[in-house]
């Protein structure tokens, strides 16, 4: 059962976020759009307010939050209601998703990233973005992350042990690509389904 109660009640504050760090922002959306490419059949795993679909040109996501899923349907999105350990989507429907910042939120990151894997179509990829647990960013979310509204119920990974949960999953070939604007302490892994 996920844990969508800081998401629910400090919604605002997630999108400010975005807005005192545009220059974050606009670089994370510039690496998922050289990332994904051509792709054009995109889903949101925990598409919280639609702050990655909109520019990406994703319409559906699956979002736990009932506040997150109201602000991404103001925008024109499609949210459904539900967790990314249990997808209500079919086989290989999808060319791509993306799982950015979630995966530290989930009961279970192997499940989640195994559904993501049934839901891709072969050929596909799948793009998890996460902060480093080893880089100084990462170092500085786990010892203040008691205080933090949104961080305090995370677990952090590290590059390898994602890359190495992909492989679990049935993903054949991961890389990392870091965001500049973060010192790279912010990464996405691409996963292929081959």
């Amino acid at each position: 059962m996920a844990n969508t109660q800081s998401f629910d009640q400090y919604t605002e504050a997630y999108e400010q976020w975005f807005e005192k760090n545009p220059h974050i922002y606009a670089d994370e959306v510039q690496t998922l759009k050289q990332l994904v490419g051509n792709a054009k059949n995109g889903l949101d795993i925990g598409m919280g307010s639609g702050q990655f679909a909109l520019p990406l040109g994703i319409d559906i996501g699956i979002e736990p939050s009932q506040q997150m899923r109201a602000k991404a349907l103001s925008k024109g999105l499609h949210p459904v209601d539900g967790i990314a350990e249990n997808l209500p989507f079919e086989d290989e429907e999808f060319d791509f998703a993306l799982m950015i910042t979630v995966i530290c939120f989930v009961d279970d990151p192997l499940k989640a990233i195994q559904e993501a894997f049934r839901v891709i179509c072969k050929n596909g990829l799948l793009i998890i973005g996460i902060i480093d647990k080893n880089s100084s960013v990462g170092r500085q979310y786990e010892e203040n992350k008691e205080s933090n509204r949104f961080y305090k119920q995370a677990t952090f990974f590290s590059i390898e042990e994602i890359k190495t949960l992909a492989r679990q999953a049935g993903f054949s070939d991961c890389s990392s690509t870091g965001v500049k604007m973060m010192d790279d302490s912010f990464v996405f892994i691409q996963c292929f389904k081959s």
